[in-house]
């Protein structure tokens, strides 16, 4: 026969569930920017550094959508163009270079190549919404979902699948 006590019974129960009233709603924050006309965002928790027009050293042999690396601070960051990796045509060669948001992944820099560069935004998750079934199959890949800002679509990019090339 076994017997408990009352202490015993306390430490094997668990404990009564947290008040599920009035939690405060989270909001990811979001780098937004362009990639040929279209508006986009990164966490902004993955973001290192945005540059300016940097010198970029063709890689050879490098898939199409490495345009090369550069050199931050003495270190080596590959540079993806964010149009090829995303099935769109190349920056035409009037237009104004490249910006750079450099981001981090598994302890790694990357330059994201993109046209512009907005501001930082909280985009609330309630206001998310699933990839449309119209949306490209590669944008919708590397997409977290779609957010309404403003009266346009921003597309929620996810850093990690933008970076997984092949």
């Amino acid at each position: 026969m076994q017997t408990t006590t009352a202490a015993a019974d306390a430490a094997v129960r668990p404990p009564p569930p947290a008040s599920t009233a009035a939690a405060p709603t989270e909001e990811d924050v979001f780098l937004t920017l362009t990639v040929a006309g279209q508006a986009c965002a990164v966490p902004v928790l993955a973001v290192r550094d945005v540059l300016g027009a940097h010198a970029i050293t063709r890689i050879p042999l490098a898939p199409g959508e490495v345009a090369g690396s550069l050199n931050l601070r003495g270190r080596i960051v590959t540079a993806l163009d964010l149009r090829l990796r995303l099935g769109l045509p190349p920056r035409d060669a009037k237009a104004p270079p490249a910006m750079s948001v450099v981001v981090e992944q598994t302890n790694e820099l990357y330059a994201l190549l993109v046209d512009q560069v907005g501001e930082v935004v909280p985009m609330p998750a309630s206001g998310f919404t699933a990839n449309p079934p119209t949306l490209d199959p590669m944008w919708r890949e590397v997409s977290r979902g779609v957010h309404r800002q403003e009266g346009h679509l921003v597309i929620a990019l996810d850093v990690g699948r933008v970076l997984a090339i092949g």
